[in-house]
């Protein structure tokens, strides 16, 4: 478990230098002489059909509902895997990175409402600083190699698996639009199947694959967000099959490396060309930009770190071994990258609200993830340095 555990941590942070990468090549795309051609990218339409059935829609919504899909099935793995076999596995594990999560969900939310609370349509918004890239925050984390205790990492990893799970049903319970009856059965239909698979401890994941496109689709033409099939499929793959295989490990495997240097960087290179053109700090102090920025770099430290600091003083729960509250604070600030995740909430909420409102929120994502990064590796780096020294005191 424990080496799963450190590959797991080592893919996830090249990917957020991966991540980071492919974002500054799609600002420099979007404010360079090749701005018509990156945006033309985005709008070229794709169409997949079998006989009169299609589906037709820009690359940019393929990006962002299938690949994301795909990136979803992996979130549903990695929760279901923690949830059975690891950091969520029990209460005295799960208790303090749940409850992290929770302030990290809640306190930015009320932070963005604070400034937007007079704009109904800038509010749709409220849920984009609820998110936290793992890959980027692992990412930073990963400049400090060895100096970083394995049971923070363990601890933010657990947090920001939570958080994901929460982006889940924020998705599922606000961003549903139109629904259809035939296809939503379709889609029950199709879950059914994977729980009756599950529950035989069916081996193939070819089979669950199948029906997971199935179910895609059906979720796609219901209303609902096609990336909740993802996660769907993530948790009706089984732990253990018939055959003493492990069905979920495997996909797992398959999908981390795919997840983070092709799905997570398309979907960055897509979605964090913003353009800069006519910005300046009349825009950036805008209420969206600002609720965005400030839900992230005020919000997310104070809901992370007062519910453990509240959490641990009550004796609810206790910090992990080699783990002090500096660190916490740390990685509490390390949370405000919100970043992949921000962006994909900030697509579904302002799908319909045109482009400005668009780039003014993704502004205020890149502004408040940026700064949180470099703040959150020189709080950690200290912390870090702090805590070593006090150990070879003791030595």
């Amino acid at each position: 478990m424990q080496s799963f555990i450190g590959k797991f941590l080592k893919l996830e942070s090249a990917g957020g230098i991966t991540l980071l990468a492919t974002s500054a090549l799609a600002l420099i795309f979007a404010n360079s002489f090749l701005s018509p051609y990156y945006f033309e990218l985005l709008n070229t339409p794709v169409v997949v059909q079998f006989g009169e059935q299609g589906i037709a829609k820009p690359f940019l919504l393929w990006v962002n509902d299938g690949l994301m899909a795909v990136f979803f099935v992996l979130v549903g793995l990695e929760v279901k895997r923690e949830i059975v076999l690891g950091s969520l596995s029990s209460y005295q594990q799960a208790i303090l990175p749940v409850l992290a999560a929770l302030g990290g969900m809640v306190v930015p939310a009320l932070v963005f409402t604070f400034f937007n609370f007079n704009d109904p349509v800038a509010m749709e918004g409220w849920a984009i600083p609820m998110a936290t890239d793992i890959a980027f925050a692992l990412g930073i984390m990963a400049l400090l190699g060895k100096r970083v205790p394995l049971p923070l990492k363990i601890f933010l990893l657990a947090l920001a698996i939570i958080d994901d799970l929460g982006a889940i049903i924020v998705i599922a319970l606000f961003f549903a639009h139109g629904l259809s009856t035939e296809a939503m059965l379709g889609a029950g239909l199709s879950v059914i199947i994977l729980i009756i698979m599950n529950r035989m401890r069916i081996s193939a994941l070819c089979a669950y694959l199948f029906v997971g496109m199935v179910l895609w689709i059906c979720v796609l033409k219901s209303g609902v967000h096609a990336t909740l099939a993802g996660v769907i499929l993530g948790f009706t793959i089984p732990i253990t099959a018939k055959d003493g295989s492990s069905p979920l490990e495997s996909l797992e495997h398959a999908l981390n490396p795919w997840s983070a240097f092709f799905i997570l960087p398309i979907f960055a290179f897509a979605n964090a060309g913003v353009p800069l053109g006519g910005v300046n700090l009349e825009t950036l102090a805008g209420a969206l930009p600002l609720g965005i920025m400030l839900g992230l770099l005020i919000g997310k430290p104070l809901g992370v770190f007062s519910f453990c600091f509240i959490a641990i003083k009550l004796k609810i729960a206790k910090l992990p071994l080699l783990v002090n509250l500096k660190h916490i604070f740390a990685v509490s600030v390390l949370c405000g990258i919100g970043f992949t995740m921000s962006m994909f909430l900030s697509g579904l909420a302002f799908e319909e609200a045109g482009e400005s409102i668009n780039t003014l929120s993704r502004i205020g994502i890149l502004l408040g993830s940026t700064i949180s990064a470099v703040l959150g590796l020189v709080l950690l780096r200290a912390s870090t340095n702090t805590s070593s020294a006090v150990t070879q005191k003791n030595l």
